[in-house]
């Protein structure tokens, strides 16, 4: 599932060190005992009680999504980035008529799919933001298959494009974007949503000849791949049972009859997930697919309860404002997209634990551990503290975030008269822990903590620069340069639907009772629309150099020009063709092999 170039571990060996904790033990029986974790250890914690118990998987709630993303990846480094998976929540609002983006919902339906089918594909830990795990689910989770592309395997092009469509991708002249799909001759190329980069399948008939990824920017195919699983680019499909549904709200809720109606037609349209409550009667959450064998996790349970029930009050307020506008009763009431906090649990068949900071009571079991205080600038005195742990007999492992750093680091050390060694990992090197002393190892550590009781300090790059990573998945391929640190007012932008626009700076706007920011976009005949900065990706600067045009909202224009642009490419993709037929039959030059000068300079 993942790409087999990465590291699989590089700090696996530090897994066995906490095995014999009390603290472990505690948590891995599932009873809803309490255990004291610091912050700073919990991903030593979490990975140590999936190696060392037979509890899994390991479902782990957090308050938010960066928490999330910041426990997954320091897991990663432990047990490998195959072994753990985040489960994201929407970015979109409840009612708010945006679809969530495709890779969110490509990995929550990954993460189910995982969960659901077990044996070598169960993850051994699944973070998730509590706004994730209150979220209902969408109708069939049970049934969610990925497609899965193998070289030599036997398939038909027409009925792979067909099942592709029918899971929510988009058939396009040429794939650019995650969720998009299309075909030329023999070959399909579908962008997974759950992948980082685009599928090139090449067929011989009805065999898989050559499966690849491919650029986006010229789609040429790169490295060759040996399987790739494709998942489907929505939550919500319009099966026979959403149909039927969606019929059954035409005449029972008809001031929804303009939604119902196209989902009770079988069509596929943005914003589509926001009427899932109302298609969904089942109050499905994750915990409810976790085995039997699994455990859930509570990362600090009053965060986690009070973060539920203000997205409870917050939609509950959404409700309220939205109903009068959409022509619904006020004695309607909507269907919830989240559950509270108590439903949580209900109906999960594996056990729980709550994890807190420190204890609340004398026999709460508790991992002694503190995190390693920043050491910014004072190489000296990192020197001096790295003397000191050794001295008392501390295994100190600095934990750089590349090649690059970690030789800078040891020359920063070496200036100092500390002399440490350098390893790429210790998943092999296990022996490096048997004794006191301070090494580097290539491991892009989030944070440090300290273990007194097990004399072993881990310190993150982070924790010497005081730069913190940004742990964010790619948005998939971009199709031109992000210019948002530089947007002001009065420039033109391109809006995806709407065309070319002028931005007319930020604004702060109060809607249904929440107050947020907004940027400003003006059209053809001063209309205006207000884009949430969460959605700021659906706009580009214009970069096409003369003053432009602004487009007129709902008008003809803007597909007329983009009609435009892609008879172009088609024209131009033609040219290419021709050129390098012409560059492959025209006699080429060979240069003299690099003499020992060339190698010296750019060994330098």
């Amino acid at each position: 599932m993942t790409d087999p170039n990465t590291v699989a571990a590089p700090l696996a060996g530090l897994t066995p060190l906490l095995a014999a904790d009390r603290a472990v033990i505690d948590a891995s029986a599932g009873t809803g005992a309490a255990v004291a974790v610091p912050d700073a250890a919990r991903a030593l914690f979490v990975a140590t009680l999936a190696r060392t118990s037979a509890r899994l998987p390991i479902v782990v709630a957090v308050p938010r999504g960066d928490d999330a993303q910041r426990l997954a990846h320091d897991i990663g480094l432990l047990l490998g980035p195959a072994a753990v998976e985040v489960f994201p929540a929407w970015e979109t609002l409840p009612f708010e008529r945006v679809s969530p983006a495709l890779d969110t919902m490509g990995r929550r339906q990954r993460v189910m799919w995982r969960l659901r089918t077990g044996g070598d594909q169960l993850p051994e830990v699944v973070v998730a933001p509590v706004r994730a795990l209150v979220q209902r689910l969408g109708p069939h989770v049970e049934e969610v298959e990925p497609v899965v592309l193998a070289r030599g395997a036997h398939l038909d092009r027409d009925e792979l494009v067909a099942a592709l469509v029918a899971m929510g991708y988009r058939r396009e002249y040429q794939v650019e974007a995650r969720g998009e799909v299309a075909v030329r001759g023999s070959i399909v190329d579908v962008y997974p949503t759950t992948a980082d980069h685009p599928v090139r399948v090449d067929l011989w008939g009805d065999e898989v000849e050559r499966l690849s990824h491919f650029s986006v920017a010229d789609q040429r195919s790169t490295d060759d791949i040996t399987a790739a699983w494709v998942f489907p680019a929505r939550e919500l499909l319009p099966t026979a049972e959403v149909r039927e549904r969606a019929a059954a709200l035409l005449r029972e809720q008809p001031w929804g009859s303009e939604q119902w109606e196209r989902l009770a037609q079988g069509a596929t349209f943005d914003g589509m997930e926001s009427w899932l409550p109302w298609l969904s009667p089942a109050e499905h959450l994750l915990t409810d697919l976790v085995p039997q064998s699994g455990l859930v996790l509570l990362c600090e349970p009053r965060r986690l309860r009070d973060r539920a029930q203000e997205l409870l009050d917050e939609e509950a307020n959404l409700a309220a404002a939205l109903a009068p506008t959409w022509g619904a009763a006020d004695s309607v009431d909507l269907p919830r997209l989240s559950l509270s906090f108590e439903r949580l649990l209900a109906h999960t068949p594996g056990g729980w634990s709550p994890v807190l900071t420190t204890p609340d009571v004398p026999e709460t079991a508790q991992l002694a551990a503190t995190a390693f205080d920043p050491v910014v600038g004072d190489t000296a005195g990192l020197a001096d503290r790295l003397r000191r742990l050794r001295t008392e007999g501390f295994r100190v492992l600095l934990c750089a975030d590349g090649s690059g750093s970690a030789e800078r680091i040891a020359q920063v050390l070496a200036d100092e008269g500390l002399t440490v060694d350098v390893h790429a990992s210790i998943g092999a090197r296990a022996p490096l822990l048997d004794q006191s002393g301070v090494h580097i190892v290539v491991a892009p550590l989030d944070r440090g903590v300290v273990l007194p009781a097990h004399r072993l300090a881990l310190v993150a790059e982070a924790d010497l620069t005081g730069r913190r990573r940004v742990h964010r998945k790619p948005r998939g391929a971009r199709k031109g340069a992000d210019f948002y640190e530089g947007l002001a007012a009065g420039d033109h932008v391109v809006h995806r639907q709407h065309g070319i626009g002028r931005y007319d700076g930020m604004v702060s706007r109060t809607m249904f009772g929440l107050e947020r920011d907004y940027l400003m976009v003006a059209f053809r005949g001063e209309e205006r629309i207000y884009v949430p900065t969460e959605q700021i990706g659906i706009i580009r600067k214009y970069t096409g150099g003369e003053t432009p045009k602004l487009s007129k909202m709902g008008g003809a224009d803007w597909e007329k020009a983009r009609a435009k642009v892609r008879k172009a490419v088609r024209d131009i993709a033609a040219e290419l063709v021709i050129l390098y037929r012409r560059r492959l039959a025209t006699p080429g030059h060979a240069f003299a092999i690099d003499s020992p000068w060339q190698h010296e300079i750019e060994e330098a």
